[in-house]
């Protein structure tokens, strides 16, 4: 017998949904677990590897406020996958949305867990070369969302030495520089 869940009681609903799931273990026994569910999502690192630059957000988080009063987090664009796109084209949009900035292809670079300890959320990947003349609008996010994004273009040899000073606390942006460095370290 494997691990199945039994009940899952939903606690809260809003951007994201709490629940309490009852999971039954293959001895019988009955596990209570949380679980955060507000679907998966997609985040891009654009890169100009002509000038060495990319092309990063800065915005208030939340939950970083409240945990260390950070008021501010520098992160690669990302959002969540929305009705029928797929995480590319989430990764597009909110690439124009947040940075202004009309993308072509996309490298994918892995899709993992973000919080597997608690999160429903499944994250893609992706590296996307662009060009200066792809900047087509400020960027800024999107108004009715209250996201109070900030575009940052910063040389990737800066970047490198934000990680090393562990400036960096967001995953999914320490994972896409990481490859980016991997792939291409002669843009360093």
């Amino acid at each position: 017998m494997k691990p199945a869940v039994i009940k899952l009681e939903r606690t809260h609903k809003r951007w994201t949904t709490m629940s309490i799931a009852a999971i039954r273990m293959p001895d019988g026994r009955i596990l209570s677990r949380d679980v955060e569910d507000h679907g998966c999502a997609a985040a891009v690192l654009p890169y100009d590897p002509l000038r060495r630059t990319a092309l990063l957000v800065e915005q208030l988080r939340a939950a970083q406020l409240v945990s260390v009063g950070a008021t501010h987090s520098l992160e690669a664009i990302a959002g969540l996958v929305e009705g029928e796109d797929d995480p590319a084209a989430t990764a597009k949009r909110e690439a124009l949305e947040e940075g202004g900035l009309r993308l072509g292809a996309l490298e994918h670079v892995a899709s993992a867990w973000s919080m597997p300890g608690v999160s429903t959320e499944r994250m893609t990947l992706y590296l996307a070369e662009y060009r200066a003349e792809d900047r087509v609008a400020d960027g800024g996010g999107v108004a009715h969302e209250d996201e109070e994004v900030r575009v940052v273009e910063m040389s990737l040899k800066d970047l490198a030495a934000l990680m090393a000073a562990e400036g960096f606390v967001d995953m999914k942006t320490l994972v896409l520089l990481q490859a980016l460095r991997l792939r291409r370290p002669e843009l360093f």
